[in-house]
């Protein structure tokens, strides 16, 4: 079966926020993020979603399973931790729209949803004008970290073909637990942008 990609806006988000945070703790728990997720803290992450004018989540379904997603909203609307880095720099943030987390089971990478997921995300920017840029942050792991499988490949050459360039000296530091930690840390994350 063809697996089918969609955006979901408004009030459509609600319903599919359960599926989501269950798929989204299941392919974070997997190196870079090592995420020891709880079911309340991704369903009440995902749910500001639905609150947030112009938000959007993309879907990749393979029949009735749901098994990728994308989230992105006006970077104004996310939380300030995420736009305090451009402001810090003179951003306007009222014209950078902000990809948030793409996930996808290991079984369907490859096949070009990466793409679909940033298409759509870029598509929803486009059609609600005014946006100039869009951005997304993604943890930075040392190198020799004891986690690190020998043949993890970044995503760095993947961000770069879809012209997103690192945003130099523009980095946050957000805290989760890792699966191997009994305690939160906070994790240096590097943005990313792109003009729109």
């Amino acid at each position: 079966m063809k697996t089918e990609v969609v955006s979901v806006t408004g009030n459509a988000l609600a319903a599919v926020v359960p599926a989501l945070a269950k798929l989204r703790i299941a392919v974070f728990r997997h190196w870079p993020y090592l995420y020891d997720g709880t079911m309340d803290y991704e369903a009440g992450y995902l749910s500001k979603f639905s609150e947030t004018a112009d938000a959007v989540i993309v879907i990749a379904r393979d029949g009735d399973a749901i098994v990728g997603c994308a989230t992105a909203a006006p970077l104004a609307g996310v939380e300030a931790e995420f736009s305090a880095p451009f402001r810090a720099c003179g951003r306007e943030i009222s014209r950078i729209f902000y990809c948030g987390e793409s996930v996808l089971l290991p079984a369907y990478r490859g096949r070009g949803l990466g793409h679909s997921f940033f298409d759509h995300r870029e598509a929803q920017a486009r059609s609600l004008g005014g946006f100039t840029h869009s951005a997304f942050c993604a943890v930075v792991r040392p190198p020799d970290h004891p986690l690190r499988p020998k043949d993890y490949v970044p995503l760095d050459g993947f961000w770069s073909r879809r012209g997103y360039h690192k945003a130099e000296g523009m980095t946050a530091h957000f805290a989760w637990k890792d699966i191997d930690q009994p305690i939160e840390t906070a994790k240096p994350m590097q943005f990313w942008m792109k003009d729109l």
